[in-house]
């Protein structure tokens, strides 16, 4: 019989494309399993989709009514006795370093459903979401398998810019989110932490289709040219706006806020270029975070960037929000502002961290009615500190 050890090998082992298909006959083989499934976040973050259903939205499984989904809200392993036979399903999270891919649900005879088999079955399904990540550089099945329905061009040329979705480390948690997830253009994020620090960025590309995506994405790789090659946000911020500037002359530009943590001490420094905002949550107070506002990107040859100074203490949460929320309109023209958004921040005050985009956003939706929608990107950001 193998071994917890051999699943670990033959699954590290596994062709890109395959990896559920490997790990189904090991699960039979240890665990007595009697199926063995996986369910992957769409990018909107609405349903789970079967990874082996691709073309097949009437599979999807709601990410509030089911046990699945309530699994992945929770993001700790979950039991459940199946309603006829004897027999219990395990509903576990996939996730990489706090980026929450999906559920992978193992079916197992009731006598083999030990708490010895549910700890060995989480520690399967966190090194499959390693696997995916690994993955990924060398197939689409598991982008294929999130899609509940095509993105425009635009969309998956943002999406496959991120860094990801969410991140966790002992100091921090992120949780960002892009809407339409399935029709943006503009909007974006980055991250990029290190043994002392974090840098993020929030931007903004103007214009629409394809054209705010390939400017966004010269504003992102201009940013991350200028911190890989180690100076500080001022001069990564002027060195992307030369970098913008010299391709448009002025005439497309993007709006940023780029910010830089010490992950010691909770000194922050921003620069505000742009339209984004920066609100916190300390205790029960919500406000926005006045910073010093400065040129956009891109729009003048050889602008200076000053940073400004500012300390986060434990137990703030941060939101870094575009215009696309703060200025959706409703149908009647009412902006959704800053009263509906500081509420909002108060009323998700007890979710986690990647949990919170998603809701702000559905009570954007909802102020727009059936207005169509710009571009909106909420970050949230709680923080812990030094150890």
């Amino acid at each position: 019989m193998t071994s917890l050890t051999d699943v670990e090998r033959e699954l590290r082992a596994a062709a890109p494309h395959a990896l559920v298909d490997t790990l189904r006959p090991l699960l039979i083989d240890v665990y007595g399993a009697l199926t063995v499934d996986l369910y992957l976040a769409d990018y909107g973050l609405t349903v789970l989709l079967p990874a082996d259903a691709r073309g097949e939205p009437h599979r999807a499984l709601s990410l509030h009514n089911s046990p699945q989904g309530r699994a992945f809200g929770s993001q700790e392993p979950r039991e459940r006795q199946v309603a006829h036979g004897d027999a219990v399903d395990h509903h576990l999270p996939v996730t990489i370093r706090g980026d929450r891919l999906g559920i992978l649900t193992v079916r197992l005879p009731r006598a083999r459903s030990t708490p010895e088999a549910a700890d060995e079955l989480a520690h399967v399904a966190e090194l499959l979401g390693h696997e995916i990540f690994v993955a990924e550089r060398d197939t689409d099945v598991y982008r294929e398998a999130r899609r509940l329905s095509r993105l425009t061009l635009a969309a998956e040329m943002q999406w496959e810019l991120l860094p990801g979705r969410a991140c966790a480390r002992d100091e921090f948690v992120i949780g960002a989110q892009l809407e339409p997830a399935y029709a943006i253009h503009g909007d974006n994020f980055d991250w990029s932490s290190g043994s002392r620090t974090l840098t993020l960025a929030v931007t903004n590309g103007m214009g629409e289709g394809i054209e705010a995506s390939l400017l966004t994405h010269l504003a992102v790789n201009a940013l991350r040219n200028a911190r890989r090659a180690g100076v500080g946000i001022a001069d990564q911020a002027a060195l992307a706006d030369q970098a913008l500037y010299a391709q448009h002359r002025g005439e497309r530009y993007v709006s940023t806020l780029l910010l830089n943590f010490d992950l010691t001490t909770g000194r922050a420094h921003a620069v505000d270029a742009g339209s984004p905002q920066l609100w916190r949550k300390r205790g029960k107070s919500v406000d926005r975070v006045d910073l010093q506002p400065q040129l956009p990107l891109g729009m003048f040859e050889e602008s200076d960037y000053v940073p400004q100074e500012f300390e986060v203490l434990p137990g703030d949460r941060l939101l870094f929000v575009s215009d696309g929320v703060y200025d959706a309109a409703s149908p009647a023209g009412e902006l959704y502002g800053k009263r509906a958004l500081a509420r909002a921040i108060a009323a998700t005050g007890l979710l986690p961290a990647p949990d919170v985009p998603r809701a702000i956003l559905h009570e954007v939706a909802l102020h727009r009615a059936a207005e169509t929608p710009d571009d909106a990107l909420i970050v949230c950001m709680d923080w812990y500190g030094g150890q």
